[in-house]
């Protein structure tokens, strides 16, 4: 069974964190297809109410969506911070707490570089994302450290790939205006 080195495990963790940074504060920058317009996220927007995405829409699809992308996205970042602390002592609680960190962190730099929405649900659900990924990580052992650190790798080769193909993913001409609900 392939065990990762510590410095293929960093590797890992730097690659994907820098692929969640982009997704979440350079997204005014560069498009992936058509996927979203950047011009949208020049903007600085604070929502400070839990779960206030859910009385604000009448599309039940658009917080689902929301919710369940952010908690998904934090996941093989937990994964890779648990392999990295695996020998510590309360990995899970530190897995936690980087998550916490590493959203707070993006969070306040959408707000301050107005690159977007700062949103406590983004907190939330980026938290309990990397804590899933920690509890996935305790739960399946050490025989699968290499696995995480491998997936972080590989999702961040596809996004390097996708952001360099840009917007010759997409059709503008199929463009369908976003309408509120």
């Amino acid at each position: 069974m392939f065990r990762p080195s510590r410095a293929l495990t960093v590797a890992a963790l730097l690659i994907y964190s820098a692929v969640m940074i982009t997704l979440t504060t350079l997204k005014s920058f560069y498009r992936i297809g058509y996927l979203w317009d950047p011009e949208v996220h020049r903007r600085r927007e604070l929502r400070l109410t839990p779960f206030g995405e859910i009385g604000d829409t009448t599309n039940w699809f658009i917080p689902v969506f929301g919710y369940l992308g952010n908690l998904a996205f934090f996941v093989p970042f937990g994964l890779v911070v648990y392999v990295l602390l695996f020998r510590t002592s309360r990995p899970l609680l530190f897995t936690t707490l980087a998550g916490l960190g590493f959203s707070v962190a993006i969070e306040c730099a959408q707000f301050l570089f107005a690159l977007g929405y700062t949103d406590i649900d983004d907190v939330l659900m980026n938290t309990l994302g990397g804590f899933l990924g920690a509890w996935i990580a305790r739960l399946f052992g050490p025989r699968f450290h290499g696995v995480w650190v491998r997936l972080a790798l590989v999702v961040g080769a596809i996004f390097a790939v996708l952001v360099g193909l840009g917007e010759r993913l997409g059709d503008p001409a199929k463009i369908v205006e976003n309408q509120q609900l």
